[in-house]
C-alpha cells in the first residue's frame, strides 16, 4: 500500500547519512512496515533503479568530455558483466532471504567493523 511505501521511502533517507546502506535501510524499513523479508528485499532492489539511473546518468554527464566512441565497446562489455552479476546477486539474496533471517548479515558487519576498528587503532 501506499502507507508501506511511505515509510520505506522514509527509511531510505537515513542512507543520506555516511555509513548506512540504502539497500539496508530500505529492507529495515519494510520490516519495520510489516512486509516479509523477502517482499521488503524485493521492493528494495525496485526502489534502487531510479537511484541507479540517476547517478549513472550524472557520472556519464560529468565525464563525457573523456569519453570516446571507440571506448563503446568495453564499456558496454562492462555494463553487461554488471547487469548479469546483479541479477544473479539479486536473485540469490532473495531466495535466501524466503528461508533464512538477516542475523548472517549481523554478524558480518559487527566482525568487519571490529577488524576495521582494529586496524585503525593500531
Amino acid at each position: 500500500s501506499w502507507r508501506e511505501a511511505l515509510k520505506i521511502g522514509l527509511a531510505q533517507s537515513l542512507a543520506l547519512m555516511p555509513g548506512v546502506s540504502r539497500s539496508g535501510a530500505t529492507i529495515m524499513g519494510g520490516l519495520v512496515a510489516g512486509l516479509s523479508r523477502k517482499t521488503a528485499a524485493e521492493f528494495s532492489f525496485f526502489l534502487a533503479i531510479p537511484v541507479m539511473f540517476a547517478a549513472a546518468g550524472y557520472d556519464l554527464l560529468k565525464n563525457l568530455d573523456i569519453l570516446r566512441v571507440e571506448d563503446l565497446p568495453i564499456f558496454a562489455a562492462g555494463f553487461l558483466a554488471a547487469f548479469a552479476s546483479a541479477l544473479a546477486s539479486i536473485r540469490f539474496l532473495i531466495s535466501y532471504l524466503g528461508n533464512h533471517s538477516f542475523t548472517i548479515f549481523a554478524w558480518y558487519r559487527i566482525v568487519f567493523g571490529l577488524v576495521v576498528l582494529s586496524y585503525y587503532s593500531l
